[in-house]
């Protein structure tokens, strides 16, 4: 199994609560395929620099899990036409263990690594 990392952008017409239900349902899936889930974050509302389906803004959620190649495709088929979401994108996580996940940047225009 490969380690995956997911983006998902949620309607925020579409979703009642931030999108912890489809998060639920995106992880049950995740299992349900053989997988396992190691994080689900939520990103929060961000408006988006140009209109995606005429919507000015969307719910962003973050997914790290692992699963078989094979099975990744299942979910890309099963999103593809869902109305709930906007936008996805699937990668393989290849980071090296340790390495770091976010890059700063200090008040006085250094770079700090968390």
């Amino acid at each position: 199994m490969k380690k995956y990392e997911a983006v998902f952008i949620l309607d925020i017409r579409k979703v009642d609560d931030e999108g912890k239900a489809f998060s639920q349902d995106f992880g049950a899936l995740v299992e349900s395929l053989g997988g396992k889930m190691e994080a689900a974050v939520s990103l929060g509302r961000k408006q988006f620099t140009y209109d995606i389906n005429k919507r000015k803004a969307g719910i962003y959620w973050d997914f790290m899990f692992e699963l078989d190649s094979l099975k990744v495709i299942e979910i890309k088929n099963k999103y593809k036409l869902n109305e709930t979401v906007l936008r996805n994108l699937i990668l393989i996580n290849d980071r090296p263990e340790g390495a770091p996940t976010t890059v700063t940047l200090n008040l006085d225009g250094a770079q700090a690594q968390q």
